[in-house]
């Protein structure tokens, strides 16, 4: 049995799954405990939905799973606060960059742990999360709580959850990021910022939908749409240039799981 989940950090990512599990009617509000001293609004609406919100410690005993959601920096406090409450057979899931699995089963009594590493998509139900854990009850559980939330992918290895974290866990603000770049550069050849934000914003979006749309490869796409000696490929001559995309993402990736690692101490 999953539930009852309890939810340990209700911040932006804890308040994105709260808001995911509620668009996607995957677990019934009552079988929720959040514990946040900081409720942020999507703790706010779960509460108001029938979940449980800073209950007494006592009533932590009842979580089947734990969902340990607090930044990287404040998990040891939290297991510290809390794991004496918790029931002998709860079985940790871990957002924790960084923070090895064997390292708060220690803190948490040795109970079963899995690691994921999701992002805020899941609050619409298209997050992407990263899944370890050697426990196959513990990855049961994991992939019980995130499949209502998106896509889902196993690592063989502990250690790849450091890549999953660089490339989707941080993904989102990469792309964000060449939006904004994107708005940017409109404006500076003459587009209005908002004539910027609308061309920009759609086109991004657009993009992203053909591609989920035809299953094609993004290498394929990109050809369909770059005529020889065209607009396009004097762009693309720059982005994939020696200084353009392909050695900035390298670099970009790699920083995040060097990141990644050091956060685990």
């Amino acid at each position: 049995m999953i539930t009852p989940i309890l939810l340990l950090g209700a911040g932006r990512m804890g308040g994105a799954i709260l808001d995911g599990w509620a668009k996607a009617n995957a677990f019934a509000a009552a079988d929720i405990l959040i514990v946040d001293p900081m409720p942020s609004e999507a703790a706010k609406r779960a509460e108001a939905a029938g979940a449980r919100l800073n209950p007494p410690a006592a009533a932590l005993a009842e979580a089947k799973t734990v969902l340990l959601a607090v930044k990287p920096q404040k998990w040891l406090e939290a297991a510290g606060q809390h794991g004496a409450h918790l029931a002998p057979d709860a079985v940790i899931v871990s957002i924790a960059a960084g923070v090895q699995a064997e390292t708060i089963s220690h803190e948490l009594g040795g109970r079963a742990v899995a690691r994921v590493m999701p992002n805020t998509a899941a609050a619409i139900n298209r997050g992407t999360t990263s899944l370890y854990a050697a426990d196959a009850d513990a990855r049961a559980r994991a992939r019980a709580l995130f499949e209502p939330l998106g896509a889902v992918v196993e690592l063989p290895e502990e250690t790849l959850i450091h890549a999953g974290t660089a490339v989707a866990g941080s993904g989102p603000a990469y792309l964000y990021a060449f939006v904004e770049t994107l708005e940017a550069a409109g404006v500076s050849i003459g587009l209005s910022p908002e004539q910027a934000k609308t061309l920009a914003r759609s086109t991004v979006i657009g993009a992203a939908a053909l591609m989920e749309s035809t299953g094609e490869e993004p290498s394929e796409l990109r050809r369909q749409v770059t005529s020889p000696a065209g607009t396009t490929e004097a762009a693309l001559n720059v982005l994939l240039g020696e200084r353009g995309l392909p050695p900035l993402m390298r670099e970009a990736v790699a920083a995040a799981q060097r990141r990644s690692r050091e956060l685990g101490g």
